[in-house]
């Protein structure tokens, strides 16, 4: 599948997207880049930008079928210093079999691999299949996990999706989701100087905080706790000298399981604040799920509210089993695992039920770090793997 010349491509398409840097809401010369790639080197049939700016290139088979999706977020977080790289982060220099650079391995690296393997196997087999590959570069992810994915699903309807998250090259079927649970208090205002003629906001939330720390964890047998961690607390007016701060904001990040709603994960939080409420009567407070809304480089807004449902399949499951079997026959000796944080299969698998699998070159722990690099045997099995997953959804 991969000969020297294959190879020296893939790994020439990797540096070339290192080189565009695409923060959030800056994607746009990296998706010119990907598109020329895909129409220019690859073969791919057509390509589409939709109106957050997700580029979907597609090759269609010789006869009608199943659609597949490989999903791969083109965004980035910020290099905040790059004094202290070694090598530069958007150089994409290869020193000792590593490609270095900002997302060679969140997710780069996976998505050349991706464009790669769907153009080497519609070439070997001249497009003799039934259906349609698209592989798709994701844009706002890291800020919105699953909100641009929407659209993707919604314009080209997939049969099963291939997440391409840094897995070490093992089969995930499933995964906790994310939820921003934002708790406020409403306090009243007072010169600190009489902080008895106010009602203290922040004193308020601290027995809230106290009281939400007792709550007892759901719990999933594959999938662990649906773990609640207070990760964010602001006052108003910031800042608040000789004042008695008169709201209060605390955010919690809640990891969702399986079967878990907006409703199932707020009543606790809601019963909660009811008791206090009734036993406080200058306790005013409410939860809610935070609310995110970000510019998008084509200049529309992307918007959504921050609960990213919980999935899980079998490991029995029909589209798992054909993907296990095709990273077999690549030489990939896969284990059968869930992924450890939040993906666009909480779109995909979570809310629009797609059957959903994640596979990716790399290790987990190198997203978001100082010298972030993808080893180049990683970057070519990963390839092969995408290939032998192809091979087998369509018996190749």
């Amino acid at each position: 599948m991969l000969n020297q010349t294959r190879e020296e491509r893939l790994i020439a398409l990797c540096q070339e997207l290192i080189r565009n840097p695409s923060v959030s809401g800056e994607e746009e010369k990296v998706v010119e880049a990907i598109k020329k790639a895909m129409l220019d080197e690859f073969g791919f049939d057509d390509v589409q930008i939709d109106r957050y700016g997700n580029i979907i290139g597609r090759i269609k088979g010789n006869k009608p079928g199943k659609a597949i999706l490989f999903d791969g977020h083109i965004d980035t977080v910020p290099v905040t210093d790059d004094s202290v790289w070694k090598y530069a982060p958007f150089g994409g220099e290869i020193v000792d079999g590593k490609i270095y650079g900002r997302g060679t391995s969140d997710m780069k690296g996976q998505v050349s691999a991706m464009i790669a393997a769907a153009s080497y196997f519609a070439e070997d087999i001249k497009k003799d299949f039934a259906g349609e590959i698209y592989v798709a570069g994701v844009v706002h992810e890291e800020i919105f996990e699953g909100i641009a994915a929407r659209e993707i699903s919604k314009n080209i309807k997939p049969d099963y999706v291939v997440i391409g998250e840094s897995s070490e090259l093992n089969l995930k079927i499933g995964q906790r989701g994310r939820g921003e649970i934002v708790v406020e208090v409403f306090g009243k205002p007072a010169h600190s100087a009489n902080p008895h003629k106010g009602i203290n906001s922040v004193v308020k939330m601290a027995g809230i905080i106290e009281r939400i720390e007792k709550l007892v964890p759901t719990e999933h047998p594959e999938l662990g706790k649906g773990i609640l961690c207070l990760t964010d607390i602001k006052s108003s007016p910031y800042p608040g000298a000789s004042v008695v701060p008169e709201h209060c904001r605390a955010t919690f990040d809640r990891r969702l399981l399986v079967g878990e709603t907006k409703e199932s994960v707020l009543a606790p939080i809601e019963k909660l604040l009811e008791e206090m409420m009734a036993a406080d009567p200058q306790l005013k407070a409410k939860v809610s799920y935070a609310i995110g809304k970000e510019m998008c480089y084509t200049g529309n807004h992307i918007e959504g509210e921050r609960f990213f449902p919980g999935w899980l399949y079998s490991e029995e499951d029909e589209f798992v089993q054909a993907a296990h079997k095709g990273l077999k026959e690549a030489g990939i000796n896969s284990e059968i695992t869930q992924y450890s944080f939040c993906t666009n299969g909480s779109h995909y698998a979570g809310e629009a039920g797609i059957k959903t699998i994640g596979f990716g070159p790399s290790k987990e722990n190198l997203a978001h770090t100082i010298d972030e690099h993808i080893e180049i045997e990683q970057l070519c099995l990963g390839a092969k793997g995408y290939y032998g997953i192809l091979k087998s959804v369509y018996n190749k």
